[in-house]
């Protein structure tokens, strides 16, 4: 356990369920890359009463031969190969039954859906084994796995057969945090400042597997044109593989990523339907729903609480990166990032990003503002009548059972950064605005969030809070 970063929640609710009186059907669910199977196998391995892993496209038999492997290893016995999963789930419980030794019986089934081929009869023989053996008792602790989070929606959690209700936990693995991946890039002896961190993270975002990749000789823009831009670079061709590894049929899936791309602020699911001319209706929303379980995007509720002026927000950091620079520059480069560094272009990105980078540390500003224990809801808010164009927009309000409301804007720069006249008039301009097409009679609070904090000028005492980049870092 020592060598997982972070993850304190995810290890106090497996440890939890492991504590329980009853057996335990646990999913482990997330995006790829975000570090599902290390984080089961560092926190059990030790303790596996059986672990098996699918293998992607293998065919059934190898399947059933990797199952064998796995069986024979854990029981010490000498079971035969079989040909249907029928039979390997009857071994399952044979070599179970023959366990004389009392406590926890852990069952690790990693990249489940691997496992279902077409015709295989594997889900049908899992559900068998639950439903009349492994729920029977009570000393089974089993955990699934699986990247392609369409069938792990569909065929695990949402079951409408024979698992119907069956799991009885669930565990989204986020990724990291900004301080999970100062936690982890300290581990692997690499030096960066916060500034530095924030960059990276509005790059690849907080997945460990592309944190990895970082070499600790190579500055940010080296590393970024090394595993982006160079010839083969290891994070080139990460996007096609993403998509296809979550989703049976990731086409309309990454037709939504990419239409909504093209506005970071959001698209209302008109907007969605009107761009990527998929058809509004029940499979849109699954596919949105679905990359909503992902972490891919995030719906944002209206201030006013209209639904259909709900903001649907591309939040992939790799993904936004990959469609805004990778894709468009087709000709590999292993100096490209490193050309683009405080130019015109580089700006407007980590402007935007970084707006991004607040918005799923909601906890950390709440906490920076000591109102962490009051009740509050999160939205954000667009003037009426500019749902196709640009117009007065807040994309972080947090309402408080106190009765303010803080308005938050998010300012990146390499120093503290200072308030204009334009931009105070803009501010109260915007504030203006907001109280006379909401109605709010709440108490409204101007919130900055800056890298470096604000310069004390004639216009700073103008805002009532301000929160910096270390605060994001707190937890």
């Amino acid at each position: 356990m020592k060598n997982i970063i972070g993850r304190k929640s995810e290890i106090k609710q497996l440890s939890d369920y492991m504590d329980s009186e009853k057996s335990e059907f646990v999913v482990v669910y997330g995006r790829r890359r975000v570090g599902k199977t290390f984080l089961v196998r560092e926190l059990f391995s030790n303790k596996f009463t059986f672990y098996l892993s699918g293998a992607e496209n293998a065919t059934k038999s190898v399947q059933l031969f990797n199952f064998n492997a796995a069986i024979n290893k854990y029981s010490g016995n000498d079971f035969p190969l079989v040909d249907s999963w029928q039979q390997a789930f009857l071994q399952l419980e044979k070599y179970l039954n023959g366990i004389k030794k009392a406590g926890r019986k852990i069952i690790f089934i990693d990249e489940m859906p691997w496992l279902d081929n077409t015709k295989s009869g594997f889900l049908s023989a899992f559900e068998y084994f639950w439903n009349t053996y492994a729920s029977a008792r009570k000393d089974i602790f089993l955990v699934v796995c699986g990247s392609a989070t369409s069938w792990m929606m569909n065929k695990i959690i949402k079951n409408r057969g024979g698992l119907h209700n069956r799991v009885t936990r669930q565990i989204f693995l986020a990724p990291f945090t900004l301080n999970e991946t100062e936690q982890f890039l300290k581990s692997k002896k690499i030096v960066m400042s916060h500034f530095q961190i924030a960059e990276c993270y509005m790059i690849m975002g907080g997945i460990p597997y592309y944190l990895e990749q970082l070499e600790r000789s190579l500055s940010l823009a080296q590393n970024i044109d090394n595993l982006f831009f160079a010839k083969n670079a290891v994070l080139r061709n990460e996007y096609s593989k993403l998509y296809a590894s979550l989703f049976k049929k990731p086409e309309k899936y990454i037709k939504i990523v990419e239409v909504l791309a093209q506005k970071r602020k959001g698209m209302t699911r008109y907007e969605i339907v009107k761009l990527s001319k998929i058809a509004d209706g029940g499979g849109l929303s699954g596919i949105l729903e679905e990359l909503e379980l992902c972490g891919f995007i995030t719906i944002n509720p209206h201030f006013t609480n209209q639904k259909k002026n709900k903001l649907y927000q591309l939040v992939d950091f790799y993904s936004l990166f990959y469609l805004n620079f990778v894709k468009k520059h087709k000709a590999t480069d292993a100096n490209y990032w490193s050309s683009l560094i405080d130019n015109s272009v580089h700006r407007a990105w980590t402007g935007y990003s970084f707006e991004l980078l607040c918005q799923i540390h909601i906890l950390q500003i709440k906490t920076a503002l000591g109102i962490a224990g009051v009740l509050s809801y999160v939205s954000g808010w667009r003037s009426r009548d500019t749902c196709l164009t640009d117009g007065a927009q807040i994309d972080l309000i947090i309402e408080r059972n106190d009765n303010i409301i803080n308005l938050c804007e998010m300012k990146y720069a390499n120093k503290e950064f200072v308030i204009t006249k334009n931009y105070d008039a803009n501010l109260r301009n915007k504030r203006t605005a907001f109280i006379e097409e909401s109605k709010t009679h709440k108490t409204i609070h101007i919130t900055l969030v800056t890298t470096y904090g604000i310069r004390h000028n004639e216009y700073w005492n103008n805002i009532q809070s301000d929160v910096t980049l270390d605060d994001l870092f707190s937890f």
